[in-house]
């Protein structure tokens, strides 16, 4: 089990099986995905705050506990990451962010237990 790019948590099992069968497609994902991360000058928390947003405009509830998972691991509080998608209602819309908030409950709820 291995972690996930910089992040600090366990890769989903799908991922991991996904690298499994497909390594060198993965490691260039990975590559794509360390690349984006080192172009700027944002932190790894904010980087995944703004990519939780993302992903909620997307509805990609994957992403979503996925990016929540890693921005409280970089110290994000949990109101910073509803924030975060609370911010773009303007944006993603009003559905949108409500099923983007229930998959941020579904991670948060089982990281206060």
């Amino acid at each position: 089990m291995g972690l996930h790019m910089s992040s600090k948590t366990q890769t989903p099992k799908n991922y991991r099986a996904l690298a499994r069968q497909y390594p060198r497609f993965m490691a260039a994902i990975d590559a794509l995905g360390a690349a984006a991360a080192n172009a700027g000058p944002l932190t790894e928390k904010t980087r995944h705050l703004v990519q939780i947003g993302a992903a909620a405009a997307l509805r990609s509830e994957g992403a979503v506990h996925s990016h929540t998972r890693r921005a409280l691991a970089a110290g994000a509080t949990r109101e910073e990451v509803q924030h975060a998608v609370i911010a773009a209602t303007s944006t993603i819309g009003f559905p949108n962010v409500m099923a983007a908030l229930s998959w941020i409950n579904d991670v948060t709820a089982r990281a206060h237990r």
